[in-house]
Parts: C-alpha cells; structure tokens; sequence
C-alpha cells in the first residue's frame, strides 16, 4: 500500500477537517468576486458617466468597498452568519480574533477567515452596485456615512434572513443560489429608493448621458462577466460537481441575454448598441444567479432570453410611459438590470427548479423540498412547486419593503446631518470641484506647450494664466513637465 504523500497529511496548519482543494477554490472564487468590484465596476463606472464625473464614479466604489471590509470585520458577518439575535438578525461581534477566524466555517471545509473574506467581497459589490444610482449628484459626506449604515441595518438583515442556516426564510425553503434576492434585488431596490431622496441630476448632465471612454467600460463589464465565474461558483462552498454547473449555466444565460438584447436593439432602433451590450450582460448575469447551479442548461437558456428582453422592456418603452420612474434618476439602470433583472431570476429560479440539483447544493436528505414548479407539474407534485413559488414571492416582498424602509430612514437620517445632495456649483463643475482633481488631467483642450528656463524642458499652461499657479503640484514624464 503506497503511503499519503507528506503534503496531502493534516498538520497543525491544515487540520484534519480541511479540505485544501475546496479552501483555496473559494479562496480564487472570493478575489475574482472582489475583482468585480475592484477593478471592475470602478472602471465601469468612471467610464460610463460624463468625463467631469469620471472620478467621484470611480471613488464612490472603491470608497465602498474598503469601509464595507472593515464594517465586515468589526460586527457585519456575525450579524449576519452570527449567532441568533432575533428572528431576522444574528448578534453583532467582531471576526479579528485568530481562534474564530482558523476554526473550521459554518459551512464548508475550509476555515472561517475563508469564508469572512468570501461573503464579505459580496458584501462590498452589494453596497458598490448601490452607488451606480447614485453618481454624478449624491453628496460624497453623504455617500461616507450612507455605506456603513447600509451596510449594518439593511444588508446584514437579508442575508441573515436568507443565506444563515439560522434564517427564518432559509427554514422556509428559499432559493437565492448566489445573491439574486441578497445583492441583486437589494441593490437595486435601495438604489431607487436612494435616488428618490437624493433627487435627480443636473439637467443638462441628464440631457447629455454618453459615456466617456466606451472601450473601458467594455473592459469593465468584461471583468464582471469574468468575474462571476467565482461569484455562482463559490457559492457551493467546495470543488463540487454544482460548482461546475453553476459556472456554465451564468456564462450560457448572460451569452443568450446579451445575444437577445442586441437582436431587440437592431430590430426596434436600426442600430446595435454597444451600451445595450453591456445592459444585456448585466441582466443575465443578476437573473441566472438566484438559480445558477439548481437549473437545467435549457433553462439557463430560457432564463437569458428572458433576461435579455423583459428588462429591455421595462428600461426601452416602460420606464417613458410611467412618469414615477421616470422621475427618479438611475443614471446606470440599476434599478432595471439588478432590481427587475433580479426579482425575475427569484421567480424563475421557483419555476425552473431541479429537487436533485438543490440536493447537491443544499445536501438535503429528501425530495420534499425545493421542488421548482415546471417540475411539480411534470410530476404531479403541482402543490409542492406551487408552494416553492409561493417563498419565492415570499422572499422578493420581504427583500422590497426592507430596502425601502431601511433605505428611505438612513436617507432621512443622514440628512438631519449633511446634505444628501452636492451644492449647484459642485453639480455644475463635477469633479475639481469635488476632489479638487481631475479623472483626465494630462492635457486639456486648453493647454499649451511654454518652453522652460531650464534645461529645455517644456512646462504646459493654461491659456487663461498668466503664471503657474502656487498651488500646483508639476509632474515630469520624460521631457515633458506637466502642470
């Protein structure tokens, strides 16, 4: 009998309990979650708004996700993996202390630090895709304090009510695979509700919505489409069969999405849209989630056409004729590509359903549970997949009124202390007013070339000055000195 090799062996570091092939997948699957937000959304939102927004876009996010990691730390995922507090909320500590964080997780056979960085990452790009409804008019002192208590009193409600074995709607028997009800429909809901209060847009930025750099902002969603390989397949919490299911099934429905958006766009404008491109890759990727390794392939198919033309819908034609959603400014869509995108993906993950496929994720002992309607009808089991339809709704309602009122309170709460909206002249100017720096500060349609007293060195000015001014800072590139 051959012997375990040395590296395969349980040791003081890797315990008998550890599994090294699942610990460092979720590992790989939890930094290409936080390479959806970082890079990729902050590239996707510096590139998709106005040039004077670039930068306050981009810093929203990245802001973001760094107050959420150490929120996350400090009380969020024991209020929301944690001990029961109350029926919808776990108690709030921290998750710093090596004896907590090296001991094996809650689920799964890999440590606890593995799995407070995995969920904290969908943590972040939950907050981070808030923000896409809020650029180019919220408040950055506003936007400071909007996240951490989002964050505590939204967030970690949903996802201890759905995702902590200790959930009263987890008991219940709802489907959320990988965020469709907890990032998806949360986001986009607290998104528009924030835009609400927060109001609309300067008009003429209203008025003038191309993006700035369409190549980047194809870079960025292409970072997101990749990235959500780790995002459904991590949420097996191992190297598992439904993580390889879940994987093809998000990359089969966001191709069909985007592939249906396109043909909708061609057929009703003349033109294929590179921006309706990437609203199609969006909405497959937030419908298939809830349901990406608990559905057939087939379905996966049928839930991006879907995907790719509902949303369409409702953004394209919907949203002109209803003068309510007209009114609230979602400069991104948010509210149609995660909002609506994920409240059909809960609904569709009822329909679409597999008993066998949520056993290997859930690891339920029965077929009792979990029964997809279209699969209920095909067995004769019509009420059980009634009933799943039933805690589907159940979830998304539950989802809805908590972002609305947890959004629509911190809102109301953060402005008895700052304004939740920028002044006149920062919505006018954008940036340099607000940062006192510019997304594309090499050169501007205004400046010139003034050779230098020194060294034949070129300093470049500005038309309107006379003299350089005092306060900034020069930056030499090679022969190039740039003010």
């Amino acid at each position: 009998m051959e012997s375990i090799p040395e590296n395969i062996l349980p040791d003081e570091a890797s315990p008998a309990w550890m599994n090294k092939g699942d610990n460092a997948w979720q590992l790989t699957a939890a930094t290409l979650v936080g390479l959806q937000s970082i890079p990729g959304l902050v590239i996707l939102y510096g590139s998709m708004v106005r040039k004077k927004w670039a930068l306050n876009s981009a810093f929203m996010a990245i802001y973001a996700f760094a107050m959420v990691i150490v929120c996350w730390v400090g009380w969020g995922f024991r209020m929301s993996f944690g001990d029961k507090l109350v029926v919808f909320l776990g108690k709030p500590g921290v998750a710093l202390d090596e004896k907590f964080l090296l001991g094996q997780a809650y689920l799964g056979y890999f440590p606890t630090a593995t799995m407070v960085f995995f969920q904290g990452v969908f943590a972040c790009i939950t907050v981070v895709l808030i923000a896409g409804a809020l650029l180019g008019r919220m408040n950055f002192r506003a936007w400071v304090m909007f996240v951490p208590l989002w964050l505590t009193f939204s967030y970690t409600v949903a996802a201890f009510s759905i995702w902590s074995p200790n959930g009263w709607l987890a008991k219940l028997g709802v489907i959320d695979f990988a965020g469709g009800y907890v990032i998806h429909v949360s986001a986009g809901v607290a998104g528009f509700t924030a835009s609400y209060w927060v109001g609309p847009r300067a008009d003429k930025d209203r008025e003038e919505t191309q993006p700035n750099n369409i190549i980047m902002m194809l870079a960025g969603v292409g970072l997101l489409w990749m990235g959500w390989s780790g995002f459904n397949g991590g949420a097996p919490f191992a190297v598992s069969s439904d993580a390889s299911l879940a994987i093809l099934n998000t990359h089969v429905c966001t191709a069909t999405s985007l592939l249906t958006w396109l043909l909708l766009d061609t057929c009703f404008f003349g033109k294929p849209s590179i921006i309706g491109v990437v609203q199609g890759i969006i909405t497959g990727l937030v419908c298939i989630t809830p349901a990406a390794g608990v559905v057939q392939g087939w379905a996966a198919i049928l839930m991006g056409l879907i995907s790719g033309s509902v949303p369409w819908y409702t953004m394209m034609v919907l949203q002109n004729k209803v003068k309510f959603v007209r009114y609230i400014d979602d400069p991104l869509a948010v509210f149609h590509t995660h909002a609506i995108a994920g409240i059909l993906g809960g609904i569709l993950t009822g329909f679409f359903a597999v008993p066998k496929l949520c056993r290997l994720f859930y690891l339920v002992p029965n077929w009792d549970k979990y029964i997809g309607l279209a699969y209920g009808l095909q067995t004769g089991q019509t009420s059980a997949g009634f009933h799943q339809m039933g805690i589907q709704i159940g979830g998304i309602l539950f989802v809805v009124c908590l972002n609305i009122v947890t959004t629509s309170i911190i809102c109301l709460f953060i402005r008895l202390i700052v304004p939740l909206r920028m002044s006149e002249e920062e919505l006018h100017i954008g940036d340099e007013s607000v940062h006192g720096e510019k997304a594309f500060a090499l050169f501007t349609e205004k400046q010139k070339f003034k050779k230098s007293k020194i060294n034949s060195v070129y300093d470049v000015y500005d038309d309107e000055e006379e003299e350089e001014p005092s306060h900034v800072t020069s930056r030499y590139i090679g022969e190039v000195q740039l003010v």
